[in-house]
């Protein structure tokens, strides 16, 4: 119950991309009802469970509950599988690591708002927790499991095929041969990463070091979280000064949760963070960013059998308080962004064309990106939302149509404020910042770019 506070402290639930997805169960009600010309459901067999789980929510309890209930299950479904997989690779239950795995639960995959990724990834952990032994029994029991977590996402299934293949192979190997073992799966991520550049499109930054530690996940809006990222690196650094003070350093190396651990980081850091898949026309992006949670999860393995004194928690206690009182304030202040939002929109007749020109990219979660998308539930139509042009999700565009903008290039424009309007657009507004921070409502003209305006509500 503790753990579900933050998703039900404020109005509403501020977790970026879940206004998308709120949004698009709306309109898969359209759809059924045949009221969305040239929108279409289809099917596809993995990035839907979570949708799938909010449009069932939505037609029995409508969407405000439909939210709530979601999100809770996708916490609860990682913080325990999280903490089974912890208590499997420690083999004890530990406690001391549950305010590191809240943080981490509400941290920056939560406000991205990457259900689907954030729930798979939960599953996958149970499934871990499941196949640790290695026995033949446990990696059955794991498989109809990993099997959910691919309706969910697909990447979380696929990081944690390769980590059980890495356990089975250096249990079958012996400790001698575990650094020849690291030396060729880190080398297979190298060729991994050049025949994925020669195949498609991909993407790798330098500052992917920055998801290599896992502390990135509690870097959530501005600067004022360095004071979080501080204090967990703090806790992680007593971690293994007790680590290493109870074991030899040979040992704590050569275990297998440290090698996991490791090649995590060498992966998160030398594999591509964005990819085009074939059939998409959207790539597959933060996936460094995405998987620093599972390293920092895994960390939190490694971490689990040590010794901790009683400062030990204190400190985990007090980083924990004061991330979440950031993330209290922030997301009041969001909440209050889209109040002013939705009494704009409510002002407009019904079922108008409607996007939005405040971006806040200035923030590390660009918390204002989709806000538009839940202030249109119902109301409006948010017509630069991305989902239906990706075909990277159930809903999609199959023509042109009246609702949302039928080409995923357009949809970028959208946000990026570089859109032509043409006439077929019409009537289109745009909601935008003008002087004084005053919220505004304009009607776009046909030939003219949309425009962006900066702000920082933080």
């Amino acid at each position: 119950m503790v753990l579900l506070i933050p998703c039900f402290w404020q109005s509403r639930l501020q977790a970026g991309d879940l206004s998308s997805h709120i949004y698009n169960a709306w309109l898969a009600q359209l759809i059924s009802a045949g009221h969305a010309p040239g929108l279409a459901i289809v099917r596809q067999t993995t990035n839907v469970l979570f949708d799938l789980m909010l449009s069932g929510l939505f037609s029995l309890f409508g969407a405000e509950a439909a939210q709530r209930i979601s999100v809770s299950l996708a916490v609860l479904v990682l913080v325990w599988g999280a903490f089974a997989f912890v208590a499997a690779v420690s083999g004890r239950r530990a406690w001391h690591v549950l305010p590191i795995l809240a943080m981490l639960a509400y941290g920056w995959v939560f406000h991205m708002g990457l259900f689907g990724f954030y729930l798979s990834l939960g599953v996958c952990f149970w499934a871990l927790a499941l196949a640790w032994k290695g026995t033949p029994r446990r990696f059955a029991m794991a498989a109809p499991v990993l099997a959910i977590a691919w309706v969910a996402h697909a990447l979380p299934v696929a990081w944690t095929a390769s980590v059980l293949i890495y356990i089975w192979l250096a249990r079958r190997m012996g400790t001698r041969r575990h650094l020849p073992l690291m030396i060729a799966s880190a080398m297979a991520m190298v060729i991994l990463r050049v025949a994925l550049g020669t195949w498609t499109i991909i993407r790798w930054f330098p500052e992917q070091i920055a998801s290599a530690a896992g502390l990135d996940q509690v870097a959530v809006f501005d600067g004022k979280y360095r004071v979080a990222v501080v204090g967990l690196s703090a806790v992680w650094a007593l971690g293994f000064a007790s680590l290493f003070r109870e074991s030899k350093a040979r040992e704590v190396v050569s275990s297998i949760p440290f090698q996991i651990t490791l090649l995590m980081a060498i992966g998160i850091f030398v594999l591509p963070t964005t990819v085009l898949l074939p059939g998409y026309q959207h790539p597959l992006a933060y996936v460094a960013e995405r998987m620093s949670l599972a390293l920092a999860v895994c960390i939190c393995a490694l971490l689990g059998g040590a010794r901790t004194r009683v400062y030990h928690h204190y400190a985990m206690a007090l980083v924990a308080i004061v991330f979440f009182a950031f993330l209290f304030r922030d997301e009041s202040v969001f909440n209050s962004v889209e109040d002013r939002m939705l009494r704009l929109v409510a002002q407009l007749p019904a079922n108008q064309r409607v996007i939005s020109a405040i971006d806040a990219s200035a923030l590390r979660v660009n918390a204002l990106t989709h806000m538009i998308d839940r202030v249109c539930l119902g109301r409006c139509y948010s017509y630069a939302n991305y989902e239906p042009s990706t075909a990277q999700f159930r809903i999609r565009a199959v023509a042109e149509n009246p609702i949302v903008i039928d080409s995923h290039l357009g949809a970028e424009e959208m946000q990026r404020g570089s859109y032509l309007v043409n006439q077929r657009d019409l009537p289109l507004y745009e909601l935008n910042i003008g002087r004084n921070q005053r919220m505004v409502m304009l009607s776009l003209l046909p030939g003219v770019p949309n425009g962006i305006t900066p702000w920082n509500p933080l």
